[in-house]
């Protein structure tokens, strides 16, 4: 009986894979999914994420990734796949993929960068995740051998997704474990030598990866904070891994007069790309509370009033509403409890624990609401105070599923903006860009730091988009980025 049980579940399980074959990893998975239902699924995740997440509006730079990545692609493991590339309007360092052919990279990323090679490592590496569906297979594994339930999380429509807020905790954004992580180094490598780039051009990205890692541990050291972390761009390896290494060496060597490096041309596209952050992007409809020190971000086009008792932000159209309410913080008890305490409700759905710019929170959604409750709610600690913050739809959107989620990504938008006040919010915001220049026999990245406002550890950012942290100067005549 256990045999014919056995049996049955790979009848199951061979029907609902249709082609399981993994043209990457050259054998079959064990992944309840068709391409179709990939692609489809990659679709409604990228259109969250788009629909809340700043886009970076360069024409010229966005064609030049899309033509390096589909170069890349196009010599992949899955060619027939429609391949995206999106640049996003961040400063952090990171590159993620989502299945189905949908690769982002940080404008942060690309201001460290030196080449199209290097670049190319960064999207062959994503496209790597890609073709070994790791999204697919590491969701399937983490659901068990059950068939109903791996098919439930993964084929039924908007449910697989769920909101974009929970986008940034998978896999995808935060990197699938050394494995997974060395295999698509393997896939990204081979890619790349077919292409036509030098695989070592991956050494060089983890060089500087490693670089900023070691210069995020020490700044926190100083400030006393945590360090940041980074997405598993080659960011799981030692700096002289030898099982990279060995990778690299696998995928071929090119002849020395057939390496595409293309220092020059990436030189060319991304003299003048935006460094640090983008105030003509983010700082659209922010608004700053002087007298109590915060700031907090509204959606595009909102009108926000500072009434009496709250602060509103409305939607053009009245279908929706921000409100934030300041009360006074009586006790240290968790956030999560405050805010059941405040709405009276034993538990939230979707919640979660707020963690931003030093400031903790929680957030949710109140179950079995009214017609007149809010459809998301927050608190946030800031000091002596604690702020609520709620968003509402007013329409009959409030019973449209698709509405609901898209109103909901501009709540948590808002919600995870609230930050301290900063002097920059008083004044102008300055948008600052990269620029090459030429070094002379005089040039010092101490001196130049010296005249570039771009705030403390002004020279080691310097060394660190020129590739000299911690120590060395640039050689007269050597192209480096400064900023302006």
């Amino acid at each position: 009986m256990h045999y014919i049980n056995k049996i049955l579940a790979v009848v199951v399980i061979t029907a609902a894979t249709g082609c399981a074959f993994n043209p990457a990893t050259n054998r079959p998975d064990l992944v309840l999914m068709s391409e179709e239902k990939e692609i489809k699924i990659g679709k409604e995740m990228n259109e969250k994420l788009v629909e809340s997440t700043p886009i970076y509006k360069d024409p010229v730079l966005t064609a030049y990734v899309n033509h390096v990545g589909q170069k890349v692609a196009a010599v992949s493991d899955r060619p027939n796949l429609k391949y995206h590339f999106t640049i996003i309007d961040s400063q952090d360092i990171n590159a993620f993929a989502l299945p189905g052919g949908y690769v982002y990279i940080n404008r942060g990323l690309l201001t460290y960068l030196h080449s199209e090679a290097e670049m190319a490592a960064v999207l062959a590496h994503e496209i790597g995740h890609i073709t070994a569906r790791h999204a697919v297979r590491q969701k399937t594994a983490a659901t068990g051998a059950g068939v109903a339930s791996v098919l439930s999380v993964l084929v039924t429509g908007s449910g697989v997704v769920g909101d974009v807020t929970n986008l940034w905790s998978t896999a995808a954004v935060k990197g699938y474990g050394r494995e997974m992580e060395l295999e698509a180094d393997r896939f990204g490598a081979k890619y790349m030598y077919k292409a036509g780039y030098d695989p070592q051009a991956m050494i060089n990205v983890l060089s500087l990866l490693k670089d900023q890692e070691t210069f995020a541990r020490r700044r926190a050291r100083l400030e006393g904070k945590k360090p940041q972390t980074y997405h598993g761009v080659f960011a799981s390896h030692p700096r002289n891994d030898i099982r990279l290494q060995k990778v690299i060496e696998e995928a071929g060597k090119l002849p020395e007069n057939q390496k595409v490096t293309k220092v020059e041309d990436y030189r060319e596209k991304t003299d003048g790309l935006v460094y640090g952050d983008n105030a003509q992007q983010s700082e659209k409809n922010r608004y700053n509370h002087k007298r109590l020190g915060f700031s907090m971000l509204f959606p595009d086009g909102w009108k926000v009033d500072n009434q009496r008792n709250a602060i509103v932000g409305t939607a053009p159209d009245n279908s929706a509403t921000i409100t934030l309410k300041v009360e006074q913080r009586h006790n240290n008890q968790p956030a999560d409890m405050t805010l059941r305490e405040f709405y009276d409700v034993r538990s939230l759905d979707q919640d979660e624990a707020l963690n931003q710019y030093r400031l903790s929170g929680h957030t949710g959604k109140l179950p079995d609401r009214d017609a007149a409750a809010p459809e998301r709610v927050a608190v946030i600690y800031y000091g002596s105070r604690e702020y609520f913050l709620e968003g509402r739809i007013n329409t009959a959107d409030a019973n449209d599923k698709k509405k609901q989620e898209k109103y909901d990504n501009l709540f948590l938008t808002s919600i995870r903006s609230f930050r301290p006040l900063r002097k920059s919010d008083i004044v102008n915001p300055t948008i600052r860009h990269v620029r090459y220049v030429r070094a002379n026999d005089k040039t010092t990245f101490e001196a130049l730091a010296r005249h570039m406002k771009i705030g403390n550890y002004a020279e080691e950012q310097l060394r660190l988009l020129n590739g000299y942290y911690p120590r060395g100067e640039p050689k007269p005549g050597e192209w480096i980025k400064i900023v302006q």
